[in-house]
């Protein structure tokens, strides 16, 4: 699923662009995902505990494969893209955006009732490496078969993959059900992941820093810009540059795999969301495709670091009866981050240019870094996370 939805995303931004020319265009790709995502991610959360995740997380998948197939279709249509230009692809985006919000804490949460709590640390790991991997192949993919294939083929490979993964998740011998969710109204069972990640401060530190950090400093979303008017590389070039981050997280989540955990996470935290950030600056400011791809590579490194971190503190934290609502909550921390952040980058590159929008989005998300180290102590002063 990973592999076909980094396919679907490095191809549509392409396309888009390539249709409209407009950097704007790139950032209403995130914000038409973004803004159905988060309207249903309360409810998804507490759909996830109150019903069978195994069930939701295979309907959520089947609409994936009906949008693949509908971007297969709209790319068959020439006339249809000269009559309509890209609405249509927002609307496939958005209802993808829909299907993901039920997908993320049905999915997850159903993955952690599978594992023995004493190997979470070490399974989130090797999870993250497997995300990783295919976060690696799908951009490279993409970039290989829209230049030598066209389009529709391409996007006609992104519905077969999104098969493979539904058949496959089918397949999984997981218990049936959902945790217990208690009596409480709906009304209270929809707040109460909230209300949990209010109280419990360092996770909070921790989300609002992934939030920020990459709504400020995400620079994916303005790849193709980079690669047609800065480094010229074309669509080869883009979907390796899609590729640098998620093959540095690969390093270092198969590091990650094979070490103890942090002695001190919270420090451990800043300075990857710092690293991360450096990574933005330099890339914005870099002429060079290697070097441009080199520090994707490390940025991609450093966000692996967080994610683990995040990830451990928030399975570890949670109360199994709470998992899918607190998950639903983080998503809209960290599934809209990306997306508010591609919105962002779209904005501010229309109104200052593609490098001071990167630049000055990776300062600001250093700044956020320091300020989240001076407000949550907690978060600072964390020690080893312990199941």
């Amino acid at each position: 699923m990973t592999v076909g939805a980094q396919v679907q995303t490095l191809v549509v931004s392409w396309q888009i662009y390539g249709i409209t020319h407009d950097p704007l265009s790139l950032g209403l790709i995130g914000l038409a995902e973004v803004v159905p995502f988060v309207a249903v991610a309360l409810v998804a959360g507490h759909v996830a505990d109150r019903f069978d995740r195994r069930r939701i997380a295979l309907w959520s998948l089947a609409v994936l494969l009906a949008c693949a197939l509908a971007l297969v279709a709209l790319s068959e249509s020439r006339a249809w893209e000269h009559a309509h230009g890209v609405w249509p692809f927002y609307l496939v985006i958005a209802v993808g955006g829909l299907a993901r919000s039920f997908l993320m804490p049905a999915r997850n949460s159903l993955a952690v009732g599978l594992i023995p709590p004493a190997m979470l640390p070490n399974s989130i790991a090797w999870r993250s490496s497997t995300w990783q991997t295919g976060a690696v192949a799908g951009p490279a993919l993409g970039g290989l078969l829209y230049g030598f294939a066209g389009v529709t083929a391409t996007y006609a490979v992104q519905a077969a993959l999104i098969l493979v993964a539904l058949v496959s998740f089918a397949m999984i011998d997981a218990p049936s059900g959902a945790a217990a969710a208690g009596s409480a109204p709906a009304g209270d069972s929809l707040l109460s992941g909230l209300r949990f990640v209010w109280r419990e401060r360092a996770l909070l530190g921790a989300q609002t820093l992934d939030l920020f950090s990459v709504l400020l400093g995400g620079a994916e979303a303005l790849l193709p810009v980079f690669a047609d008017r800065i480094l010229h590389v074309g669509p080869e070039g883009l979907g390796l540059l899609r590729a640098a981050p998620a093959a540095g997280a690969v390093l270092m989540s198969l590091t990650m795999a094979h070490r103890p955990p942090f002695r001190r996470a919270g420090r451990s935290l800043l300075l990857a969301v710092a690293s991360f950030a450096v990574c933005i600056v330099g890339f914005g400011l870099s002429r060079s495709f290697a070097l441009s791809a080199a520090l994707l590579l490390v940025s991609g490194m450093a966000d692996n670091v967080s994610v683990l971190i995040r990830q451990t503190m928030l399975q570890v934290l949670t109360p199994p009866a709470l998992l899918g609502r607190v998950i639903a909550v983080n998503s809209i921390f960290v599934g809209s981050s990306n997306e508010l952040g591609a919105f962002e980058s779209g904005v501010t590159a229309r109104l200052l240019g593609a490098v001071p929008a990167v630049v000055l989005g990776g300062v600001a998300s250093l700044a956020v870094v320091g300020v989240v180290a001076a407000t949550v102590p907690r978060l600072r002063r964390m020690r080893e996370i312990r199941t």
